[in-house]
């Protein structure tokens, strides 16, 4: 399967939305895990990678956002 192709500071829509409504989220850590930032709220999320591209539903670059 393909996997998206993202960057740190890249902003993603995740298949289920956090509970403040929102559903998209910045990637402001990379590693083993991924930290993601909602946008909707400012709260965080430590998320193990595999579980991360399983939950990924698309990937909004960072330019089309600013």
């Amino acid at each position: 399967m393909n996997q998206p192709e993202y960057e740190l500071h890249d902003y993603v829509e995740m298949k289920k939305e956090h509970p403040c409504g929102s559903n998209e989220w910045q990637i402001i850590r990379m590693g083993m895990d991924i930290r993601i930032k909602c946008q909707g709220c400012g709260h965080s999320v430590m998320v193990p990678r595999k579980k991360f591209n399983k939950n990924v539903k698309k990937v909004i670059k960072n330019e089309e956002k600013s």
